[in-house]
C-alpha cells in the first residue's frame, strides 16, 4: 500500500512541482470516496495535478470551466431530439468521468453549482426521466479564486458541506520555481507511466477499513468539532464572539474517514492524533461559518482550529 501511494507521487511529482499537500490531498479524498475544493489565484498547477494524478492511476479525466453563462445541462447531460429516429437520445455531459475538474466553480450562478450536488452526493445523475450511474472511483475537484476577486458568487454552505476537504493553495518556494524553469529550459516534464489503478484502488480502500481508532482518539476528534460548535464548553469564550455556525455531523465523518486514509498512506493500520492534526485544518476550514466581527478582526477559521487545538488536550 505504502509502496503504491510513494508510485503514484512520483509520478505526479515529474510535472509537479513542490504542492506535496495538494498531491496528499487528492489521494486522500480518492480513497475516501469525497470530493475535494481547492482554492488559489491562477497558475498554480491545480488542473495539472489532477490531470497527472488521473494518468498515474489510468482513469479517465474531465474538466469543465465554470463561466456566468453555463447551464446545468452543460454538465450532467441533455437529451437531443434525433428527427430521423423520432425520438430523444441522451447526450452525457462530462460528468460522466472518473476524475472531473471543476474550474473556477464560483464564477458560474447557484443554480449550475447545484448541478453537481446530485452527482456529488448520490453519484448518479438524472437526465429526464432516467437515472444514470457515474463511474467508480469519482472525484470532483472543484477550484475557486478568492472570493474577492471579481466575478464570483461565494459558494451556498451547503454545497461548501459537500466538499470533504477545502485545501489551500499558494505560490512555489523560490527553489521550486528555480527547479520548474530549469524542467521548462531543459525541454520540458517526463511522460507520466500509470502505476496503479481501479484494482489498487479498490484493495486500498478496503485496508482503509481494517485501520483502527481508538474509543479515545475518536472522542477527541469529536471534541474539536463539537468545540467548533460550543465553543464556550471548551474554554474558548474569546472564539465564541466570531463563530457563527461550527461544523455539521458531516465534518465528524470526513474527519474520521481522512485520518484512517492518512495512517494508511503513511504504512500505519492504526490513527494518531498527529494524523488528525494533519487533515484537521482541511476538512474544518469551509465548515466552521465566521460572523461579521471576525472579518473586521481579521479572523479566519484556520484561527479557530488552532486555538482549538491547542484548547482540546490530546489523548
Amino acid at each position: 500500500m505504502h509502496q503504491t501511494v510513494e508510485a503514484i507521487k512520483k509520478e505526479v511529482g515529474k510535472v509537479i512541482v513542490g504542492q506535496a499537500h495538494l498531491v496528499d490531498s487528492m489521494l486522500v479524498a480518492l480513497l475516501c470516496e469525497g470530493h475535494l475544493l481547492v482554492e488559489g489565484v491562477p497558475g498554480l498547477a491545480k488542473t495539472t495535478a489532477i490531470n497527472a494524478l488521473a494518468k498515474a492511476l489510468g482513469l479517465d479525466f474531465k474538466r469543465v470551466q465554470f463561466t456566468p453563462d453555463l447551464l446545468p445541462s452543460d454538465i450532467t447531460g441533455t437529451e437531443i431530439y434525433d428527427p430521423k429516429s423520432n425520438e430523444f437520445k441522451i447526450k452525457h455531459g462530462p460528468v460522466f468521468t472518473n476524475l472531473l475538474l471543476a474550474d473556477e466553480i464560483n464564477r458560474a450562478p447557484a443554480k449550475v453549482q447545484s448541478a453537481l450536488l446530485e452527482v456529488m452526493q448520490e453519484k448518479q445523475v438524472t437526465i429526464g426521466e432516467e437515472t444514470y450511474r457515474v463511474d467508480r472511483p469519482f472525484l470532483v475537484m472543484a477550484t475557486q479564486n478568492p472570493v474577492e476577486q471579481e466575478g464570483t458568487y461565494r459558494l451556498p454552505e451547503a454545497q461548501l458541506d459537500r466538499f470533504m476537504m477545502k485545501v489551500e493553495v499558494g505560490y512555489n518556494t523560490i527553489d521550486e520555481e528555480f527547479e520548474i524553469v530549469s524542467r521548462v529550459a531543459a525541454k520540458g516534464f517526463g511522460d507520466i507511466a500509470k502505476v496503479a489503478g481501479k484494482a489498487e484502488i479498490d484493495a486500498m480502500r478496503k485496508d482503509l477499513d481494517a485501520v483502527h481508532v481508538d474509543e479515545a482518539v475518536q472522542r477527541y476528534m469529536l471534541k474539536l468539532i463539537f468545540a467548533s460548535r460550543f465553543p464556550s464548553d471548551y474554554g474558548l469564550e474569546e472564539m465564541a464572539e466570531y463563530i457563527e455556525f461550527g461544523a455539521s455531523p458531516r465534518a465528524s465523518i470526513d474527519l474520521f474517514k481522512a485520518s484512517r486514509a492518512v495512517a494508511l498512506m503513511r504504512g500505519k493500520d492504526y490513527v494518531t492524533p498527529v494524523d488528525i492534526a494533519e487533515v484537521v485544518h482541511d476538512v474544518l476550514r469551509h465548515r466552521i461559518i465566521l460572523n461579521y466581527k471576525a472579518e473586521a478582526a481579521g479572523i479566519r477559521s484556520d484561527d479557530v482550529i488552532r486555538e482549538i487545538l491547542k484548547a482540546i488536550r490530546t489523548p
